[in-house]
């Protein structure tokens, strides 16, 4: 599916800054489906840049998450650009309100997905949000905790010297546990999502191909969004982290379900 031509990077208008007519299309559908079973709790909204470049990092617990995120983002000023996965841009009537919410797809463990870089730099050059999960799928972690991530988003931090905003979300994966097809909409679900302050990357600054450097600040992300997540759950994180990179399970997809 070629999408090139679909792809803007002009910077972003409307209310909140970022919505296209698309964008409020869905979030008008989306959201008060969300509102039915879930119960938000907002935190540390004063976090997020009301305009201007900036990047909110979250960790990923089920597939609804992005939906709260964005509703969370949405609630407070910004309309998100993500880079999503290409199969869902695949799906009818889907796929169009993603396009046309300006989310671009990416073939995900492919050499095309090298793009995804030059994608999100355009996107934060023009002055939008850009929203990221640094894992690059589900957590793989049997407790939902965040495990250890990509080093893209240690790369575009330390290559755009924009803010970095931690997030963190729970409830989600009440709604709908990791890769399960079958959602509990009642009773409703508190959901709570909380950005915490801008982190500070410029030790690494300069260092945007030094493996060390990456590893590093990769590092300082997931574990910022940890610690705010401990504060969520009210429990400490294993202190070993799960690495995908160590693990017999496939980076991405339903490793559950291949196991069996």
């Amino acid at each position: 599916m070629s999408t090139d031509l679909k792809i803007s990077y002009a910077p972003p208008s409307g209310k909140p800054l970022g919505a296209t007519s698309w964008f409020r299309f869905g979030a008008n559908l989306i959201r008060p489906l969300l509102n039915l079973i879930a119960k938000r709790d907002w935190r540390g909204t004063e976090n997020i840049p009301k305009s201007g470049a900036a990047i909110a990092v979250c960790n990923h617990i089920s597939y609804v998450d992005p939906l709260l995120f964005t509703h969370f983002l949405y609630d407070n000023g910004r309309a998100p650009r993500y880079l999503g996965k290409a199969s869902l841009f695949k799906l009818p009537i889907i796929g169009r309100v993603l396009l046309g919410a300006g989310q671009i797809p990416v073939e995900r463990e492919t050499s095309s997905a090298s793009q995804s870089l030059q994608h999100a730099i355009a996107f934060l050059k023009s002055g939008h949000l850009l929203g990221v999960y640094p894992e690059g799928t589900l957590t793989r972690d049997e407790n939902y905790w965040p495990m250890k991530a990509k080093t893209g988003i240690a790369r575009l931090a330390i290559l755009t010297q924009v803010p970095v905003i931690p997030c963190a979300q729970w409830g989600a994966q009440k709604i709908l546990p990791a890769y399960s097809k079958k959602p509990k909409l009642f009773p409703r679900t508190k959901v709570t999502v909380i950005a915490g302050k801008p982190l500070d990357f410029s030790k690494w600054y300069g260092k945007a191909e030094d493996p060390v450097a990456l590893e590093e600040a990769t590092a300082f992300v997931m574990s910022s969004i940890t610690r705010l997540l401990e504060d969520l759950r009210g429990e400490k994180a294993p202190t070993e982290i799960f690495d995908p990179k160590k693990s017999q399970l496939p980076r991405t997809g339903n490793f559950r379900r291949e196991q069996k």
